[in-house]
This record gives structure tokens, C-alpha cells and sequence, in this order.
């Protein structure tokens, strides 16, 4: 349980790191931004609904040892095979992918890639929320409020 928490923690922590990906359309609320992203993501899931399939890595075969005591007296372990992990893919979200990005383009959306702003770029930037996708600019960062609101700074 304190691993899970561990992990949980420093996903949170990588996560504040990462650029933060969004599809952006300049003048448009942040709240119709999030409202036409959700109506999409359900037309995405209608029209390319989950499909799980489990599948199995292959199995691998750990040779043999010989292993000796302290008399030396020596003998061999045998080989085996041990059976390959299963793990699920969903064969649809490739497809489910394209149809989301075909319904915002649709809406006029673009996907972009924010970068993290630097420290003293917040040090110097008075604490706020975005409420309305302003121009970007080739310096354009975006700063991760601790509330899940976020701030797109233009420099």
C-alpha cells in the first residue's frame, strides 16, 4: 500500500512537469473549451467504443543452472519455460483517437503542446486561472494551479 501511495505521489509530482496537451482555439472560454472536449470524447466513445482483448506475451525459457554445496557436491537444475504475462489492449483507441481529433478540428480546435513555464517566470506572474485561450506566442507556457485550474502565460 505505502509503494502504491509512493508511485501515486511521484506521478503527481512528474505530471506537474510534463507539457500539458490540449486542443486550443484562441478567444473561445476555457469552459466551452472543456464542454466541446467532453461532448466529443462522448461522440468518440459512441462511435469507437471500448474493445479489450486480452493477449499473452510469449513464454520464455530460464535455461538450466548447476549449482554446487559445500562439500562440492554439485547438481543441475533443470530448465523450464515460464508463461508470458497477459495484458489487454483496446484495438479501438487508435481509431477512438482519430475521432476525437476529427470532432474538434470540426469545431475549429487545434492540439497543442504547452510547455511548463520556468520557476521565475512564476515567481514573477501574478497567480490566476485562465478563463478565456488567449493568442499564443512562440514563448506561450502554461503554469498547473494546485486546484486543477492552470494560468497560459504569453511572453
Amino acid at each position: 500500500m505505502r509503494r502504491c501511495v509512493l508511485l501515486l505521489g511521484l506521478g503527481l509530482v512528474l505530471s506537474a512537469c510534463a507539457p500539458m496537451e490540449l486542443y486550443y482555439r484562441p478567444g473561445v472560454s476555457v469552459a466551452r473549451m472543456q464542454a466541446d472536449t467532453t461532448r466529443c470524447e462522448v461522440r468518440a466513445l459512441r462511435e469507437a467504443p471500448a474493445a479489450p482483448q486480452l493477449r499473452q506475451y510469449p513464454p520464455r525459457f530460464v535455461p538450466g543452472r548447476r549449482l554446487c554445496n559445500a562439500q562440492g557436491d554439485c547438481w543441475v537444475r533443470p530448465g523450464h519455460w515460464v508463461e508470458g504475462p497477459v495484458y489487454t489492449v483496446d484495438v479501438n483507441a487508435g481509431l477512438r483517437g482519430r475521432v476525437m481529433a476529427l470532432c474538434m478540428a470540426e469545431k475549429g480546435y487545434d492540439p497543442v503542446s504547452l510547455p511548463v513555464c520556468p520557476a521565475e517566470v512564476r515567481q514573477t506572474v501574478p497567480p490566476g486561472a485562465t478563463t478565456v485561450l488567449p493568442r499564443l506566442t512562440q514563448d506561450a507556457c502554461v503554469i498547473r494551479n494546485q486546484d486543477g485550474t492552470w494560468q497560459i502565460v504569453t511572453r
